[in-house]
C-alpha cells in the first residue's frame, strides 16, 4: 500500500475530487453530476463563497477517498452541526482504515467548530455503510423522518397564494 495522506482539498484538486464523486455515483447506480454540476460543485468548494468543504484522502498519487462536509445550526442547542455530506473510499482502497481516517477528520472538524453534534444519512441498502457507522457508536435517529424538495417544486410552491 502506498502511503496514504488526508488533508483539505485545494484548488488543485479539483479534478481528483470529481473523479471521486463519479465513482460514488457509479457506486450508487446514480447518474453522475453533469459539466454544469460538477463545474458548481468546484465553485462551492474553491470559489470565493465556499460552501462546503472537502477532505481528500490519497494513496500515493492516487485519490481514493473524500469526505463533503458543511455547518448547519441547531437552534435548541444553540450550537452549529457538522453535517456529512459524502463520506466515499473507493472499494479497492476498503480495508486500509481510510474511511475511519476519514470520519476522525470528520469529528476532529466538529469538535474544533464547537459543534453540538454530527449528522449524516446513509442509503438503507448501504449495508456497508450502517455497519460501519454502528462499529464506531453511531445509531440510526428514531423519530425523524427525512424529507426532501427539490428544486422544480421550488417554483411551484413559491407560486401558490
Amino acid at each position: 500500500m502506498n502511503k496514504i495522506t488526508l488533508r483539505k482539498a485545494r484548488k488543485s484538486d479539483g479534478k481528483a475530487l470529481l473523479s471521486l464523486v463519479n465513482a460514488l455515483a457509479d457506486y450508487e447506480k446514480l447518474k453522475r453530476p453533469t459539466r454544469r454540476a460538477q463545474k458548481r460543485i468546484l465553485t462551492d468548494t474553491f470559489g470565493r463563497r465556499k460552501r462546503i468543504e472537502v477532505f481528500l484522502v490519497y494513496a500515493g498519487n492516487v485519490p481514493a477517498g473524500y469526505a463533503i462536509f458543511f455547518e448547519t445550526y441547531s437552534s435548541f442547542l444553540a450550537l452549529p452541526t457538522l453535517y456529512l455530506e459524502d463520506l466515499f473510499v473507493l472499494p479497492d482502497y476498503r480495508k486500509h482504515k481510510i474511511g475511519i481516517a476519514l470520519f476522525k477528520a470528520c469529528v476532529n472538524e466538529a469538535e474544533r467548530r464547537g459543534c453540538g453534534r454530527m449528522e449524516w444519512m446513509v442509503l438503507d441498502w448501504n449495508k456497508i455503510a450502517i455497519d460501519f457507522y454502528e462499529r464506531i457508536g453511531a445509531r440510526h435517529l428514531k423519530g425523524w423522518l427525512p424529507y426532501r424538495l427539490v428544486r422544480k417544486q421550488f417554483l411551484r410552491i413559491l407560486k401558490r397564494k
